[in-house]
């Protein structure tokens, strides 16, 4: 199921994008997003452990993007933060005697395979130096 974390993400790196020799605290990132910065950190432990944002502590501490905005695809993002597109099953097992109920897990299966690859491909078509151009 699709959360919020590809567009957590996102907005983080187009923030670090934007102020490329700034360490940006977790306070003035969460603020853009008008979110906790429990969350944000949670997004940017995740960024950090695929080495694309760089931590510092203290008092001038934050984070600051650690790679080349014109080399990072959104795909590769998208990845990072585990996300499939699925818009789910029925809770409740079908039945497996009625022609639709004993196909349609398989089929939304396949469906969300197929939609998947297409993201992906698009996704995999825009750098975050792209993307961070249109603000």
């Amino acid at each position: 199921m699709l959360s919020g974390k590809f567009a957590i993400s996102v907005h983080i790196l187009t923030l670090l994008t934007k102020f490329p020799n700034d360490y940006l605290s977790s306070e003035f990132i969460a603020g853009s997003m008008n979110l906790n910065p429990v969350l944000v950190r949670k997004e940017i432990a995740n960024l950090k452990a695929h080495h694309i944002v760089e931590s510092k502590e203290g008092k001038n501490g934050g984070t600051k993007l650690a790679v080349d905005a014109s080399k990072l695809t959104l795909k590769e993002v998208f990845e990072m933060t585990f996300e499939k597109i699925g818009l789910g099953y029925a809770k409740n097992q079908p039945n497996p005697d009625c022609p639709v109920g004993k196909k349609i897990n398989e089929n939304l299966a396949v469906l969300y395979a197929e939609m998947n690859q297409k993201v992906s491909l698009q996704l995999n078509d825009v750098t975050l130096e792209d993307f961070s151009a249109q603000f």
